[in-house]
């Protein structure tokens, strides 16, 4: 009897944190661009700065059509097209 008072909090427990991940938002790929335009806007030269945007531009446009951002030093893939 007392197993039984155990097992059900349990199970409910352990259904709630496995259905966390999914009810979580998935990254999007403007998240991505904001992130990357923040980046550029700390380069002290307006010149590289720009360059810099421009990249992040190159690359939301790649993440909306296959969304995979990719940073230039790593790629992660199964960002929900925005």
């Amino acid at each position: 009897m007392i197993r039984k008072a155990f097992i059900a909090p349990a199970a409910i427990i352990a259904l709630a944190l496995l259905a966390a991940p999914a009810l979580a938002e998935p990254m999007k790929c403007s998240g991505e661009q904001k992130t990357c335009n923040t980046v550029c806007l700390k380069t002290i030269n307006p010149a590289l700065q720009a360059q810099c945007i421009a990249n992040c531009h190159t690359r939301l446009n790649y993440c909306k059509q296959t969304g995979c951002w990719d940073n230039g030093t790593s790629r992660y893939c199964g960002l929900m097209r925005k």
